[in-house]
Parts: structure tokens; C-alpha cells; sequence
């Protein structure tokens, strides 16, 4: 079973950047997508940005093209988020997953522990 450990995060002024990272135990890493997820206060888990297991392919939410970047080294086990151009709204619990596709949803099967992103002034 993998195991995805997360870090990275903490508090940035708006304009700001940050990087997180999602490292796996597991031996499967490179035969799933990642994704990383984001969660508000009051507001339902969303899908930020999705990475193919070749690293070729990323989809990203229209709140963050342009700002935030995702990558991966498989040979290292792990996925990056680089934020950048952070703005308040982008405050949120930040979650990375292994994920598969249901018809046009992502769904997570394995979940990295959550880290706080906070921006603000």
C-alpha cells in the first residue's frame, strides 16, 4: 500500500510562492496519476491539478493556470506543487493523491496527511 507524505506549506504574503511536496513509500509510485486536492473552511474538497504517471500530462484548474506548476521525479518518488502569484483565495488545507479517473471525475486512492497553506497580510 502506498504511503504519501506531504510537505512544504505554512504561511506567504499575497504574490508570494510555495512549494510542496509529496513523497510515496510505495513501490508503485510511477503507475499512477497524482493530484493535488485543496480544501477551504466551508467549502467541498476540490481537484487543483493532475499529473500523468509519465509526467507528460497535467491538468490544471482555471483558478491556478498561469500560477501553479506541477512535476514529478519518479525516480525520487515524488510530486511537486510549485505555487506562485499566491492570492488569499488560495488559503486551504492542500492535499496530494494517488488518483484514477470515473467517468470526468478524479477520485483518490491513496491521500497524502494535509498541509496548511495560509496567505494573507
Amino acid at each position: 500500500q502506498e504511503q504519501l507524505v506531504q510537505s512544504g506549506g505554512g504561511w506567504v504574503q499575497p504574490g508570494g510562492s510555495l512549494r510542496l511536496s509529496c513523497a510515496a513509500s510505495g513501490r508503485t509510485f510511477s503507475d499512477y496519476d497524482v493530484g493535488w486536492f485543496r480544501q477551504a473552511p466551508g467549502k467541498e474538497r476540490e481537484l487543483v491539478v493532475r499529473i500523468s504517471r509519465s509526467g507528460f500530462i497535467t491538468n490544471y484548474a482555471e483558478s491556478v493556470k498561469g500560477r501553479f506548476s506541477i512535476s514529478r521525479d519518479n525516480a525520487k518518488k515524488t510530486v511537486y506543487l510549485q505555487m506562485t502569484s499566491l492570492k488569499p483565495e488560495d488559503t486551504a488545507v492542500y492535499y496530494c493523491a494517488a488518483v484514477r479517473q470515473e467517468g470526468s471525475s478524479w477520485l483518490g486512492d491513496y491521500w497524502g496527511q494535509g498541509t496548511q497553506v495560509t496567505v494573507s497580510s
